[in-house]
């Protein structure tokens, strides 16, 4: 639309978007996931991998729970869709890009991208400057949070069934909302159809962290604070199985950072380990 605000991603998406990139080129293979695309739509420059926060030593610990974790979500996605669930709704998408590496899969599912007016407007912009277009089962549904608008509302507006199964996926968002806000996500997720699957992240408190991680995980916390957007929940495991439980989850899991390591790195030569810090929830309705 012609009078659609692009405005620029914000640099937790962008930094997001590097990191996937950085480990297919700066790590040796097997890559837990192959992700330059979201380098092609940041377009950092020339110069982005002698940033601080790219190092890659000094950063490798967060730049492996970055793949980690979107391994994890692709891995769910394909089994769902296996399973003849043809909805993907990501909330705060970011600079995602499962639905131009994974065609084959992303082509039997209608994705429902939501996200900030401004960044949507940037991201489709990219998506046909680059060739990638915009094909009919991806839909890019903006939302203004700070608006309060009800995302729920706009993904109906988008073509979203909520009749049938979906499978919901919110990383990197919780700490960002206050905890009233996050339940209200939940149990809004929590009364879509039956069969329906919610991937959740959250941030431990400091004292579950790993001491060698701690360092690294306040360093974060103060550029997310002195960027505008601080960490502002945290939340144990068990107090975010019972949240699901409490806003009407049929069933919940706590899926744990070790587990991902012990997945997807295990059999890794290069030492490279996710950093501690980051769990998952993993509910079906």
């Amino acid at each position: 639309m012609a009078d659609e605000q692009i405005e620029a991603p914000d640099s937790t998406a962008v930094r997001t978007a590097l990191w996937r990139a950085m480990h297919v080129q700066a790590d040796p293979p097997p890559h837990v996931v192959e992700d330059e695309i979201g380098l092609q739509l940041a377009a950092p420059g020339d110069d982005w991998r002698d940033r601080p926060d790219m190092d890659p030593h000094a950063t490798s610990g967060f730049r492996a729970a970055i793949v980690a974790r979107a391994r994890f979500i692709e891995d769910l996605i394909a089994k769902q869709a296996d399973r003849g669930v043809t909805q993907y709704v990501v909330l705060g998408a970011g600079l995602d890009t499962f639905a131009q590496r994974k065609p084959e899969i992303a082509s039997r599912l209608q994705i429902f991208e939501v996200d900030q007016p401004g960044p949507q407007a940037w991201k489709r912009h990219r998506l046909v400057e680059l060739g990638y277009g915009l094909p009919e089962w991806l839909h890019l549904v903006p939302v203004d949070f700070e608006a309060n608008t009800p995302w729920w509302e706009q993904l109906a507006a988008t073509g979203f069934d909520p009749g049938q199964p979906a499978v919901i996926v919110s990383t990197g968002v919780t700490m960002y909302l206050t905890k009233d806000a996050t339940v209200a996500t939940l149990r809004q997720i929590a009364a879509l159809a039956p069969g329906s699957t919610l991937a959740m992240t959250f941030l431990l408190p400091t004292e579950l962290v790993d001491d060698a991680d701690r360092p690294g995980l306040q360093a974060s916390g103060k550029g997310a604070r002195a960027s505008g957007t601080p960490f502002i929940s945290f939340y144990t495991p068990q107090e975010m199985l019972s949240l699901a439980r409490e806003t009407g989850f049929k069933d919940a899991h706590h899926v744990s950072g070790a587990l991902l390591t012990e997945r997807y790195f295990a059999d890794r030569t290069d030492g490279l380990r996710p950093s501690s810090g980051e769990d998952l929830l993993l509910a079906t309705t």
